[in-house]
Formats: structure tokens, sequence, C-alpha cells
């Protein structure tokens, strides 16, 4: 779990050196230079553009229809995350078996604990890296969209429900904040938290509240486009999540009640 976290926010950083190597405030347009402007964030932007003259210029609307998208395709990654993960919690036991069978510090021991956990993941067909892969594909996908909406001219001009898409709202963070809030909260839910070791529940239970509060307190700070960015996303997760993780349970369940 920390190992991840380490890994999000390496991700970060580079994410923000690529994005720094363009200016946030030059407009994107097709005859943007550099491999960030042309793979990631023109694409986005003329994306959002097109959709949004096709609907009489709704660039909030256009926002959500593309952050939508962009979840869609990266579902099947985050199935397999959600498949992963279950499959990690039911192993608890039996890695837990290993680390006290060998708690020597001693090279040897060590390599032989890493040896018998890789051939337990195997056995169960556990991806250590398979809760990293939405990761390594969102993160360029949510700088890139803070740069398109940043330095699309268009999208700053348009109001969207009560908020202008271009600056900063006061009711967009709290709704994000709690939207982020009920998305990990119903994540935890599924989650069988008695196979978990005492400090994985307390980290898990930290990143519950902390991380709410961070993309609330940014959300106050950037436009209010990236905000709806985020609020969409997060709703899609929570009936992604609905979706997914019950028939999951059920099929566990009615597996279980057969035994």
């Amino acid at each position: 779990m920390r190992k991840k976290y380490v890994l999000l926010f390496a991700l970060i950083g580079l994410a923000l050196l690529l994005a720094g190597c363009t200016e946030i405030n030059e407009p994107i347009t097709a005859e943007s230079e550099g491999i960030w402007n042309t793979i990631f964030v023109y694409p986005l932007s003329w994306v959002i553009t097109k959709i949004a003259v096709f609907l009489n210029n709704s660039y909030g609307l256009s926002i959500i229809i593309v952050t939508v998208l962009i979840r869609l395709a990266i579902l099947p990654l985050s199935v397999k995350q959600i498949k992963s993960s279950r499959a990690m919690q039911e192993i608890q036991p039996k890695l837990q078996e290993l680390q006290k069978k060998y708690s020597s510090k001693d090279a040897n021991t060590q390599q032989k604990l890493q040896q018998e956990t890789m051939e337990l993941f195997q056995r169960n067909g556990v991806n250590p890296l398979a809760g990293c892969l939405p990761i390594f594909v969102q993160m360029p996908i949510l700088i890139a969209m803070y740069h398109a909406i940043m330095r699309t001219t268009e999208i700053s001009n348009y109001q969207f429900l009560w908020f202008e898409l271009g600056s900063p709202d006061y009711i967009l963070p709290f709704l994000v904040g709690g939207f982020t809030f009920l998305q990990q909260k119903l994540m935890m839910s599924f989650q069988n938290t008695s196979t978990q070791n005492p400090q994985l529940a307390m980290q898990m239970n930290l990143m519950l509240y902390m991380m709410p509060i961070m993309i609330g307190v940014m959300t106050f700070f950037f436009p209010a486009a990236l905000g709806l960015y985020w609020a969409t996303g997060n709703i899609f997760m929570i009936f992604q999540t609905l979706l997914i993780n019950k028939p999951m349970m059920t099929k566990t369940n009615t597996g279980g009640d057969k035994k």
C-alpha cells in the first residue's frame, strides 16, 4: 500500500515535470509544438471544443461527456484492478503466514520469502502491479485535462450551472470532496477488512479522509472546469463501484454458501 502511494506521488512529479515544459498561459492550438502538446493536450482540447460546438457551446456538458468517455476507455483497467485487489485480500492470511514463517531479516530468508510470495501470487492469479495501471494511465490524462482547460480560451468565457468554467468556485470544492469521500467509502465497504493487517487498515482510513480534503482544497484554486471534471469522474466511479463490486460480492457469497 505504501509503495502504491510513493508511486502515485512520483507519477505526479513526473507529470508536472512534463507539463512544465510548456507555458500554462500559452493557448493550445494545432500549431503548438512538443510531444506533450501534440499527443495529450491538443487532442483533448479539440474533442472538448468540437463536442461543445455540437451542443450549442455548452462547454460544461462537453467536459462531462469527455470525462465519461475517458472513464469508459480505462474501465477494463479498473475492472482488472478491482479483481486483483479482491484476490489480494483473499490471500492475506496466507501472506501473513509466510511473513511469520520467514520473519528473519537475513538475505537468504528474505529471498525465500520473496520467492514463495511470488509463487503464492501466481497460484492465485494476483498481479501486484495491476493496482498501479489505472494510476499510470490517469495521471497524464489528469494533467493534460488541466492544460486543455487552462489553455483553451473558449472554456473560460462560458458558464455552466451556477459557476464560471474559467474561474474558481466556492461550492464545487465541497461537492468534489464529498463525492471523493463517498466513492472511497463505498470502495472500502466492499473490501473484506477482516483479512487486512492493522497497519494497512489504518493507512486506508487515513487516506479515506485525507484524499477528499486534499482534492477539495485544490479545487478552490483551480478553474471550476477542472472541478467539474473531478466531480464527474467521482460520480462515474461511484456507479462503477456499485455495478462491478455487487455482482462480484454476490458471486463470492454464493460460492461460499455452496461450500
